[in-house]
């Protein structure tokens, strides 16, 4: 859809539904329905989170946590965003989670869903900024004789979030035209990669992507070249290190919250977003499956890919792939790895916008602002930044034993966010036909179709904990217990009594006047 299919009455009545819930027209509509889906599909990036995890696949479970577990692992996140899709097309408002756990719920409900996904987004775009770090140097970092150490490191970050953050500070219509950009050019890449792959294979033993093997527990090859370090998995089962595997699809097809976040800066939100969401989800999977298949294809041999634990992407292209040839498809996947931090910055920004609009956080009245020349929450955006650097600064200096404090939060922020996405579609379960939830979006899987998937989100859910918190990931038990303490102290002890959430019922009619004056504020014309 382009913008010359968004007519007045189009805007007439998106204005309508974001008024409805309370809200005003701050934000501006300049994202279309490919920029919708351009922004989730640039968040997942197969080229990120599916090469720099690789190795939970190949020093795992061998080919087939590829040719049997990707397609599983995307069928998970699938189901959560089939269910997602149907609360956002009745409720496109930005930080939809946050307002919808509330609606569909309470208030208590909305703040808890807010936390997880606020925390959850944060670290992970300092998780997805560090894997372009690391991508950069296992791909340049020769050439420029970089070395790994913490001020480099963070150095680089700073650059990175820096320009991501001032790209989304001048506008929603800059942001939509890079990610949209990206969006082709994950598909170009991805494709590229799959050709190169598929044309240098020594042969074609399609049987590995179905063969089990059980790598765990076996070490890796460390920096002087001697197979002495650690392994990716701990010694398990064959069953265990096979299900493990999964979180490889299941924590790259992830982010697809962002089209709901940026609902009020899309045209046709109510029928854009659920579209935005699930096309995402989709295309990521099948691009992604015919690329990492290709990849296990080009492989000499998997016992050797397993050997190199999470080098092997950068193995393999150097023993296979032309030098030049190999150069231009890491400069084009740098590329779409920097603009998926650049997306992410998006949704961040929108989220902390969205829980200040509600007086949900400190200085709300400063992260909420909206810029009037570039109608953008800027004060929120760079303090999403910020606090992704902060946060992998901190976490880097600090380690228990033996591991860094990083490692271990990084292995509880897709936990953080998926338990976000769950509890208001396990609300929106009981909350279907009441006075709740009376009235569905344009965009409806009818009763029973939503009730089935949110079931199967809740199972999937329980899933993901599970095997997100298995060694050498344990300590993300802790931390997420002690996150839900912590949160229901400061509920209980603060703000049960001082965080009223969202408009709602006969709140909305009573914002009249402020929505009037917060348009006329950023110049927003009806």
């Amino acid at each position: 859809m382009t913008h010359q299919d968004y007519t007045d009455v189009d805007k007439s009545e998106d204005v309508k539904a974001l008024h409805g819930m309370g809200y005003a027209q701050e934000l501006e509509r300049r994202m279309s329905r490919f920029s919708n889906f351009a922004i989730s599909f640039s968040i997942i990036c197969i080229l990120s989170g599916g090469i720099n995890s690789l190795a939970q696949a190949t020093s795992g479970a061998g080919g087939a946590a590829i040719g049997i577990g990707w397609p599983l692992g995307c069928l998970v996140s699938a189901v959560f965003a089939i269910a997602m899709a149907q609360i956002s097309s009745a409720y496109p408002t930005a930080g939809g989670l946050y307002h919808w756990g509330s609606i569909l719920g309470n208030r208590g409900t909305g703040w808890l869903t807010a936390w997880f996904n606020l925390l959850g987004l944060i670290t992970v775009l300092g998780a997805i900024n560090v894997g372009t770090y690391y991508f950069f140097v296992g791909a340049f970092g020769g050439y420029l004789g970089m070395e790994d150490t913490t001020t480099v490191r963070i150095l680089f970050l700073v650059v990175l979030t820096g320009i991501q953050a001032l790209i989304n500070h001048m506008g929603i219509g800059l942001t939509a035209k890079l990610t949209d950009f990206s969006g082709y050019l994950i598909f170009v890449t991805a494709i590229a990669l799959s050709v190169v792959c598929l044309s240098v294979a020594d042969t074609y033993d399609f049987a590995r992507l179905f063969t089990f093997a059980n790598y765990s527990g076996q070490p890796t090859m460390a920096a002087d070249g001697s197979l002495t370090g650690a392994s990716v998995w701990p010694s398990l089962s064959q069953s265990w290190v096979f299900l493990l595997g999964l979180l490889l699809p299941i924590y790259t097809i992830t982010g697809y919250d962002a089209s709901a976040h940026t609902s009020e800066e899309t045209v046709k939100a109510a029928h854009s977003v659920p579209r935005g969401m699930i096309s995402s989800v989709l295309w990521s999977a099948v691009f992604g499956y015919i690329m990492l298949c290709s990849f296990v294809l080009m492989l000499p041999s998997m016992d050797a890919a397993a050997a190199q634990g999470w080098n092997v992407f950068f193995w393999a292209m150097g023993e296979q792939v032309n030098p030049l040839v190999k150069d231009i498809l890491y400069f084009l996947i740098f590329i779409c790895q920097f603009l998926c931090g650049l997306a992410t910055v998006t949704s961040v920004s929108r989220m902390i916008f969205a829980f200040a609009r509600d007086k949900g956080l400190p200085a709300s009245s400063v992260l909420s602002k909206v810029s009037p020349k570039y109608r953008t929450p800027v004060a929120a955006t760079w303090t999403g930044a910020i606090l992704s650097v902060l946060f992998v600064w901190g976490s880097s200096l600090v380690s228990i034993g033996d591991t860094p404090v990083y490692t271990i939060v990084v292995s509880c922020t897709v936990i953080f966010l998926f338990f976000s996405f769950a509890i208001p579609i396990a609300l929106g379960l009981f909350a279907w036909g009441t006075p709740k939830w009376n009235k569905m979006g344009p965009w409806n899987l009818g009763e029973g179709l939503f009730k089935l998937f949110a079931v199967l989100s809740i199972l999937a859910m329980a899933l993901i904990f599970i095997l997100g918190i298995q060694p050498p990931n344990e300590w993300a038990l802790y931390i997420t217990v002690g996150f839900l303490i912590v949160t229901a102290i400061v509920w209980f002890g603060f703000e049960r009594r001082r965080f009223q959430g969202p408009p709602i019922g006969d709140a909305v009619a009573k914002r009249a006047a402020d929505i009037a004056a917060a348009e006329k504020a950023v110049g927003e014309r009806s």
